[in-house]
């Protein structure tokens, strides 16, 4: 992370403009395989393969939240 602004702002963390990038693509990434793992789960009718879908959007919502946390960390561009 890079270090922007001066005064109060000193000591606060900002994400590179790449890494703001990088933030936004993953963020895409996982938001798309979240929601094909929660449509195709309808149509799943193997018990335990519908246990491991369930398993993956458990995680992928608390690595979405955790991702959206780290937009506090990109500089306001205005």
């Amino acid at each position: 992370m890079a270090n922007y602004g001066r005064g109060e702002n000193m000591d606060k963390s900002y994400l590179a403009y790449h890494e703001t990038m990088d933030l936004h693509e993953i963020l895409n990434m996982k938001t798309v395989s979240l929601l094909k793992s929660k449509l195709i789960q309808g149509i799943v009718f193997d018990q335990d393969l519908r246990a491991l879908m369930e398993k993956d959007v458990q995680q992928s919502i608390q690595a979405i939240n955790e991702l959206r946390d780290l937009y506090e960390h990109i500089p306001n561009l205005h």
